[in-house]
């Protein structure tokens, strides 16, 4: 892997070296990528990882908002989607058909004015569709596992894969589908309602993550997955870990499951701080929280 630097393959997108990360994600810390590429179209990304020599690790980050990179920086190449290759949306009858760098709410919104429901939920999800694919987001009683048909993308060696819903193997916040595949495009099923009606459901979402969440701060969505039976917010508040600083870190004092960045941490200050309430909950309770945010990269 010495000289894979020096012979990277021939791309129609962006190569860009030493590319800091930060600027990408919610939290906005972390180090760079030691390359990072923005594909210009599917094409371009499936002819790349053909042409990548195979021991070449390769990350993928979508819009970065439940995403920690650490402070090291990003070890081989940082595959970012984005643009109107990969952020189209249709609609085909009852289906939505939506690029994986689409955002969800962007996705929630088109279901609405197509009258189709089912959809609403991805409007209180702050990612996009590659994520959603890849960890079975939801909110509010409903998952992607409830709306998606199929999805495809291309593995590591650039050869496509299609997969059904089955293929996933969906469990909460977990898919068993091959961890290589970068997904490219995924298609939904929707129930044909009045535009009203869903848009009124949407507009309940975004209200109520609006007065619950703090989304106007750098964060990361929720920090930890809801044990069986149990809310992690409560385990943490109960722990006394909410609005407790810890370097530039805290929970969020509107919803104790948000790590939020107060201007000066860095991503050790947020890993850290996870792991101390980590450890500080299982002393206490006994119950193993778990990371919902993914940490990526170097320490």
């Amino acid at each position: 892997m010495s000289n894979w630097l020096d012979t990277l393959p021939k791309v129609r997108g962006k190569l860009l070296r030493d590319e800091p990360l930060g600027p990408f994600t919610w939290f906005r810390v972390g180090g760079a990528a030691e390359v990072l590429f923005l594909p210009a179209d599917a094409d371009d990304l499936a002819g790349f990882l053909r042409d990548l020599p195979q021991d070449v690790p390769v990350t993928v980050l979508g819009v970065g908002s439940n995403v920690i990179i650490r402070d090291g920086g990003v070890a081989g190449v940082v595959i970012r989607l984005a643009g109107r290759a990969f952020a189209g949306i249709q609609v085909e009858a009852n289906h939505i058909i939506a690029g994986s760098a689409a955002l969800d709410a962007a996705v929630a919104r088109a279901a609405s004015r197509a009258g189709l429901a089912g959809l609403e939920f991805y409007a209180g999800i702050p990612g996009t569709i590659g994520g959603a694919l890849t960890m079975n987001a939801g909110c509010y009683g409903t998952e992607t596992n409830d709306v998606l048909v199929s999805a495809w993308g291309y593995d590591r060696t650039g050869a496509r894969r299609d997969l059904a819903v089955a293929d996933f193997g969906y469990t909460y916040r977990h898919s068993a589908a091959p961890a290589d595949i970068i997904w490219v495009e995924a298609t939904f099923q929707g129930r044909p309602d009045d535009p009203a009606a869903v848009q009124a459901r949407m507009d309940e979402i975004t209200a109520r993550r609006e007065t619950t969440q703090p989304i106007r701060e750098k964060t990361g969505g929720s920090t930890f997955k809801n044990p069986p039976g149990q809310s992690s917010w409560k385990l943490v508040d109960e722990a006394g870990w909410r609005g407790k600083p810890h370097g530039g870190a805290m929970f969020s004092a509107l919803h104790s499951n948000f790590m939020i960045n107060t201007g000066t941490a860095t991503a050790a200050d947020l890993e850290g701080l996870g792991e101390a309430v980590r450890a500080d909950v299982r002393a206490k309770t006994g119950v193993d929280l778990q990371w919902e945010i993914k940490r990526i990269g170097r320490s």
